[in-house]
């Protein structure tokens, strides 16, 4: 960098490298895919360093990166099927792994902003106006997403009741 802030900008990603992995593992459910994720977020992020450390709320601007990087590579993910995808690994057994097993195939068949809303929402415990800021829109477009998001959900999740605590199949 030009102007000598690439110490500044270490210091800034690997103070938040773990927040961004685990935000990223929320959204996709998949360990590499997280990872792959944090990385074209910071590479983003070098490459406007200069202007973007200047930004008032840097984590909430990061963040939207992020998301929106989740939500871009959910829509072109066309290359996946030509390029294959590794093997799954095989999980241990119980039925704690099973229904969290469900409950990510299921989120995973929500669409992107629909499901980047929910686990925004829901998982990483975020209020609706920080959704909204994040997602740069309105509060009413997080609810109603969030309420669409949860719809098909429970539709999605219906199919698979028998695999489910009872809390769930509602």
């Amino acid at each position: 960098m030009a102007d000598g802030s690439e110490a500044e900008y270490v210091a800034y990603v690997n103070g938040r490298a773990l927040a961004l992995r685990r935000l990223a593992y929320m959204l996709c459910g998949d360990t590499h895919q997280a990872d792959d994720l944090v990385q074209e977020t910071i590479t983003k992020l070098y490459v406007r360093w200069s202007r973007i450390r200047k930004a008032d709320n840097l984590d909430g601007y990061v963040h939207t990166m992020l998301v929106r990087t989740f939500i871009d590579d959910r829509r072109r993910g066309w290359w996946k099927v030509l390029l294959g995808s590794p093997p799954e690994r095989e999980a241990p057994a119980g039925a704690e792994v099973e229904t969290r097993h469900v409950l990510r195939a299921a989120l995973a068949q929500v669409p992107a902003r629909q499901q980047a809303v929910l686990v925004l929402r829901y998982l990483d415990d975020r209020s609706v106006a920080e959704v909204a800021e994040l997602l740069e829109c309105t509060e009413g477009t997080v609810k109603s997403q969030a309420a669409h998001g949860l719809t098909a959900l429970r539709r999605i999740l219906a199919r698979h009741e028998d695999m489910l605590p009872l809390r769930w199949a509602r």
